[in-house]
């Protein structure tokens, strides 16, 4: 497998090294999105040439595969519980995961990606261990189901505001008669209540899959 991750690391040249790259690319995505970042434009920021940055990193997917990296690195990991508790743990760490895509808004769209970054998976590894500790059988599934659900949010919110206004609520209260229950609830969100509220349903349907005797006390 041939990645930005399989490669040996090349030492700096001159100045430019990765992690300026990496600064550099982020604040770059932040400011114009995933559509105007080339690697000539980040030569350009970067007061440097394009065979010099090519020393460092052989595409834009490379670019694209650190700086998404970067963003899981601001996800703070949570300390452990000594109470044994599993779920508050969980609930900071796909918090703080949710918090760090939304300041980044651009990552959304790449998620589809290989999550292969050290610190992509050393967040997934804690959130692993975490629910294999809470006595899960099946700690992959159990993790893969909030890793879903909170990118699932993500790209959720952020395609949905990049729409600017929603009528939504109108035009469903006009059709009523056939969608009565969205006419009354509405597809229109408070972003961050709905999400907890949802991630608490989900915590606590998993607390049901859990062996009796792990983990803390059902």
């Amino acid at each position: 497998m041939d990645t930005v991750w399989s490669r040996p690391q090349k030492a700096p040249r001159q100045t430019l090294t990765l992690e300026r790259i990496v600064a550099e690319a982020v604040a770059l995505l932040d400011e114009e999105g995933v559509g105007r970042l080339t690697m000539r434009r980040l030569a350009e920021r970067l007061d440097t040439g394009s065979t010099t940055l090519y020393w460092h990193v052989k595409t834009k997917d490379d670019v694209l595969d650190l700086a998404l990296d970067a963003v899981f690195g601001e996800v703070c990991l949570p300390g452990r519980r000594p109470d044994g508790a599993w779920d508050e743990p969980v609930r900071e760490l796909i918090g703080g995961w949710r918090a760090a895509l939304l300041r980044h808004p651009w990552s959304a769209t790449i998620l589809d990606r290989p999550l292969m970054g050290p610190n992509a998976l050393e967040r997934t590894e804690f959130l692993y261990k975490t629910l294999a500790a809470a006595g899960f059988p099946a700690p992959k599934t159990a993790a893969y189901s909030l890793s879903n659900y909170v990118m699932g949010s993500v790209i959720m919110q952020v395609t949905w505001q990049d729409h600017g206004d929603d009528d939504s609520g109108e035009f469903l209260r006009d059709r009523a008669d056939r969608y009565p229950a969205l006419a009354e609830h509405g597809l229109d969100h408070d972003w961050d209540a709905t999400f907890d509220e949802g991630l608490a349903y989900l915590l606590t349907g998993m607390e049901q899959a859990r062996k009796p005797d792990s983990g803390r006390p059902a």
